[in-house]
């Protein structure tokens, strides 16, 4: 029988954020389809990046594991087990959160990727490996607060190990695999350093957000968050049913979205869009002809629209632009013009 494991302080209800729908909206779109490829999300400090980051979980279906294994190996699924699951017989499974796991900037390399005992190796003739960050972190999302100011080398690493879905780790001639499939998710300021237009380029979805200035809205950010810090479980509660429909809609969106149709003129209309703005490789517009479907199956459609495509479209492509040294701000204004004259330019309805 498959058991229940779940634990931990209560988190700060995803539902309950207000505002900040661009950055709700790429993370959801990450869980529905995990080969968009990873979320950035940079804005203004103390607008909720971290909170919001992190009640991720809490919406998003339980995953079945082999118990005790720390990688979260698939139960039944031969191909991608680690070393231990591989070699054993009967793997009973348990269900958990999905791993939301925290990568403090000062992390070292072995502690994200993981140290082999080589004593150990040498005394009794066998390895033993000490797991790391992206082991925790398989099959969920690992969370960079802060990332522009991550260590370059540590970025390459984390991209390279997503992009593959495996760790690779390596000492005095010994070897240790395992599985390492997990959406990257980092967040920041601009205000303190940009990453590098290659690195960006490798996370699929890039939201912004700005503080909200609407006092009313202002207001009803504190009322909640004091709420929830004098009586945690009781606020957790309250939100409850909303946060089991968003799990719902989640759940329903990851088995639909395969099936959803992407049609010959929305592709033209993705293609011409990344033609129109100039932008270098093909990775933004596979990336939002995914993110397109992953929206419309969370709408509960099985065909994408125009309008999934003008959603996406900032998403996808915003970080992948050129810089414009006039331009001020935000650059969804230009993606929007083009989406405007792509979609009139080859009449693309619906």
């Amino acid at each position: 029988m498959t058991q229940h494991i779940s634990g931990g302080a209560p988190v700060y209800p995803f539902v309950a954020v207000i505002g900040q729908e661009e950055m709700k909206r790429a993370l959801i779109l990450a869980v529905v389809d995990p080969a968009i490829g990873g979320v950035m999300i940079m804005g203004h400090r103390g607008t909720g990046k971290s909170t919001t980051v992190r009640a991720l979980a809490h919406v998003m279906p339980r995953i079945a594991v082999v118990e005790g294994c720390p990688f979260h190996c698939v139960p039944g699924q031969a191909p991608g087990l680690c070393e231990h699951c591989a070699g054993a017989g009967h793997l009973p499974e348990v269900l958990i959160d999905v791993p939301v796991v925290d990568l403090p900037l000062g992390a070292t390399e072995d502690r994200v990727t993981g140290t082999i005992d080589i004593e150990h190796a040498l005394l009794h003739g066998r390895k033993r490996f000490e797991p790391g960050l992206l082991a925790r972190a398989n099959r969920g999302f690992l969370y960079i607060d802060e990332v522009n100011l991550l260590e370059d080398h540590l970025v390459d690493l984390l991209l390279d190990v997503a992009a593959g879905g495996v760790n690779i780790v390596e000492r005095e001639g010994i070897s240790i695999r395992h599985p390492a499939r997990f959406s990257l998710v980092g967040s920041g300021n601009p205000e303190e350093g940009e990453l590098r237009p290659q690195l960006l380029d490798r996370f699929g979805l890039h939201a912004r957000i700005e503080t909200e200035y609407d006092v009313d809205r202002r207001v009803e950010i504190i009322r909640r968050r004091m709420a929830f810090d004098d009586n945690p479980a009781a606020f957790v509660a309250e939100w409850e049913p909303e946060t089991a429909d968003l799990r719902a809609r989640i759940a329903e969106a990851q088995v639909r979205v395969a099936r959803v149709h992407l049609a010959a003129g929305h592709l033209t209309m993705i293609a011409a869009l990344s033609a129109e703005l100039g932008i270098d490789g093909h990775r933004g517009e596979l990336v939002m002809s995914r993110a397109a479907r992953a929206h419309a199956a969370f709408e509960g459609r099985d065909a994408v629209t125009a309008d999934d495509v003008r959603i996406v479209a900032p998403l996808s492509l915003r970080h992948r632009l050129r810089k414009d040294p006039l331009e001020m701000g935000d650059p969804g204004s230009r993606i929007a013009t083009a989406v405007e004259k792509v979609q009139a330019k080859f009449n693309v309805q619906g």
